[in-house]
């Protein structure tokens, strides 16, 4: 079972392609929802309103299921595809790549277009830093205060992220693990439990 992925940073990704004066501007964002993602594009549309087409593609979600192109009326699968496949090329996901294009008078046919928006969005993502993240699965575990060392011990043999913790009569404590590791973790917990 894979649980890593690949995304990009938080930093924007910058690319740019011209072809025949017309001008392609791209910029890839890590996102995490539909919503960020409807935000972005809003922002874009508005910061770049006199551009002819703004384009784009994204991927969601560890299992890269949740994707979409637009080719926001560019002649079919000229734009968005392109776009989408250079995500899918590097495999990555939380991605957003919008490409901008300033029309320079001249048509470029379909297979222009493709190669400018391939180009312009491969050379976003060449500007992004490309980063690993772990699949993570998060358990919560109560536990009496006594037990306290116990627990502990698991968490410093297995170095699950702390995500919070209360120590009161009741001990509460929820940790974050690659998902690889979870039932290992879940099952040493539970032993203490006996």
């Amino acid at each position: 079972m894979k649980d890593t992925y690949l995304t990009i940073s938080d930093r924007i990704g910058e690319g740019y392609y011209s072809e025949k004066r017309s001008k392609f501007l791209a910029f890839s964002h890590h996102v995490e929802t539909v919503d960020q993602i409807k935000s972005i594009l809003s922002e874009y549309r508005k910061k770049y309103y006199d551009a002819r087409h703004v384009c784009y593609a994204y991927v969601l979600g560890n299992d890269r299921a949740d994707f979409r192109s637009n080719d926001d009326g560019e002649p079919s699968s000229t734009a968005g595809k392109p776009i989408l496949g250079q995500i899918n090329s590097k495999e990555l996901t939380n991605i957003l790549i919008i490409v901008v294009r300033y029309y320079g008078g001249v048509n470029l046919g379909t297979s222009g277009l493709i190669t400018a928006y391939r180009e312009a969005a491969a050379d976003a993502i060449s500007n992004s830093e490309i980063i690993e993240k772990l699949v993570e699965e998060t358990i919560s575990y109560s536990f009496t205060y006594p037990m306290m060392n116990d627990v502990m011990r698991i968490v410093k043999d297995m170095s699950p992220r702390i995500v919070s913790q209360t120590f009161d009569n009741t001990c509460e404590i929820t940790l974050a693990i690659r998902k690889s590791e979870a039932d290992e973790l879940r099952n040493r917990l539970a032993k203490l439990s006996f």
